[in-house]
């Protein structure tokens, strides 16, 4: 077995700011404040949970240098995943799909890393997608001297994310009255709320969905455009009981959250962070003005430029 401790990803992955939104607010809501993950090597939050994987997996011995690491992946988990496994001599095979942005795959591609596509009906994501997607990863993780990262189901996801929910208990200087998220595996919600637990913080916690697949919220899946999220099925990492809600937002809703983001708060992020603050935007108007709202911001937005999102 290999220990992997990289003095580089150790000091490069995390410690990202907690800002808090000044100008999409208003006075007579409460207060929104926003994780901004984009300063992680690769761009997004899943540097967190990929580092988590692959450094764990080295510790049990299930990946070694030479290995072959597989995951099916929309792109920012497969960018994060090929940029590590780069850097620790393991070849990534990542299945996608034409559904997401092309700048995401060309990422992939940098790091050195197979990109196997699987095409999709008029470049939306849908449940059959993301079915045919996971099976042909499942075929090749069975394959010799492969592991399968399971993003959708390995404790290491949790515990990558964990340290978000420590950080932004530290950063915050208040109580929190809502933490809300978009969840696709709900790796991160959990996690980040986990860490909110642990560090002495119980605030209530909001699951968010698309409204063009609202499985969570009717049984039903649907095509829609939010990368990341809404997968067509029972999110992996989340605990319903612990969730005080679950709601929608319109994707129509979080594609223009994104550039009124970029051009009222100086914040470029993708889709799924518009969708987080949409929410966050409508629970602080509910809640009044002395609430505390905090959610994440996935990524960058320039991870979307190829695409129709932004």
């Amino acid at each position: 077995m290999e220990e992997l401790h990289d003095s580089y990803l150790e000091n490069a992955i995390g410690g990202t700011p907690l800002v808090p939104l000044t100008n999409l607010t208003n006075p007579s809501s409460g207060q929104v404040w926003l994780k901004i993950e984009s300063g992680n090597p690769t761009g997004s939050y899943k540097d967190r949970m990929a580092y988590a994987v692959i450094r764990n997996a080295f510790a049990r011995g299930d990946l070694k240098t030479g290995s072959r690491l597989v995951e099916y992946t929309g792109g920012s988990t497969g960018t994060s995943l090929a940029h590590i496994a780069a850097r620790t001599g393991v070849k990534f095979i990542a299945v996608s799909s034409d559904a997401f942005a092309q700048s995401k795959i060309d990422s992939i591609l940098a790091y050195g890393a197979e990109v196997i596509l699987i095409p999709s009906e008029n470049r939306k994501i849908t449940p059959a997608l993301i079915s045919a997607m996971r099976e042909r990863a499942y075929a090749i993780s069975e394959e010799p001297d492969t592991y399968y990262a399971d993003q959708f189901g390995s404790p290491d996801v949790i515990e990558g994310y964990e340290p978000m929910g420590q950080e932004i208990a530290d950063q915050i200087g208040a109580e929190i009255d809502v933490f809300c998220a978009g969840v696709g595996t709900s790796g991160a919600f959990t996690g980040t709320a986990k860490g909110l637990h642990r560090a002495g913080f119980q605030p209530d916690l909001v699951a968010l969905e698309p409204l063009q697949s609202p499985f969570l919220t009717t049984g039903e899946g649907g095509p829609h455009r939010v990368e990341g999220i809404g997968l067509g099925f029972v999110p992996p990492f989340l605990d319903r009981d612990q969730c005080s809600e679950i709601r929608t937002v319109d994707e129509n809703e979080a594609m223009l959250m994104c550039r009124r983001l970029a051009s009222e708060e100086g914040i470029l992020c993708g889709p799924s962070t518009g969708l987080n603050v949409a929410a966050a935007l409508a629970i602080a108007a509910e809640r009044g003005p002395d609430s505390v709202v905090v959610t994440l911001g996935c990524d960058h937005g320039s991870k979307y430029f190829s695409s129709d999102e932004l």
